[in-house]
């Protein structure tokens, strides 16, 4: 793995530009992830991602050794995520008054925040195959042959899995019903 982190947060917080950059490069998609599960929608995880980097120089300041970095690091995400919900919330609270329009507007955004957020938990129960095709297939828009091709596998194959991610996506909604 190279040099820890606590030396390179160290060494990034006194100025060192190269040391920062290895941090970011080797927690980037760490913090992306997290950013995504806490937002629940792609494009917000990238902005809050990209706020929390350009951030990090000055907050590596503060950073006091006490804890392992990657430890501090998600503390810093989560925080981030909550002061991104209690602004928006202020936004939502600025909004009321404006109509119907935007009362059922936050209905639709609060409505698919959720199905998103049961879909990447209904997702994650999925096996890897199957996550990996849904990726292709849904996610990349891409046909099931092409899919097939990078997987590996038959285009059949493809089919199958696609048709068992919906049943099994059924059985989860079914026995959340009950």
């Amino acid at each position: 793995m190279g040099t820890p982190d606590e030396i390179l947060a160290n060494a990034a917080a006194g100025g060192d530009r190269a040391a920062f950059a290895v941090l970011v490069q080797r927690h980037y998609d760490r913090v992306f992830g997290l950013a995504y599960r806490l937002t629940g929608a792609r494009a917000e995880a990238q902005d809050l991602t990209q706020d929390i980097c350009a951030a990090l120089p000055a907050k590596l300041q503060h950073w006091r050794g006490e804890a392992r970095f990657t430890t501090w690091l998600y503390r810093v995400v989560v925080n981030a995520a909550h002061d991104r919900r209690r602004r928006q919330a202020t936004h939502v609270r600025a909004a009321t008054g404006w109509g119907d329009w935007e009362i059922a507007r936050q209905d639709e955004i609060t409505v698919q925040a959720e199905a998103q957020d049961w879909l990447a938990q209904a997702m994650a129960r999925l096996s890897v195959e199957l996550r990996d095709t849904v990726a292709l297939v849904l996610g990349e828009e891409m046909t099931q042959a092409d899919a097939g091709t990078i997987l590996g596998v038959s285009e059949g194959t493809i089919a199958w899995r696609m048709s068992e991610v919906k049943k099994r996506l059924r059985a989860m909604a079914a026995e959340e019903a009950k």
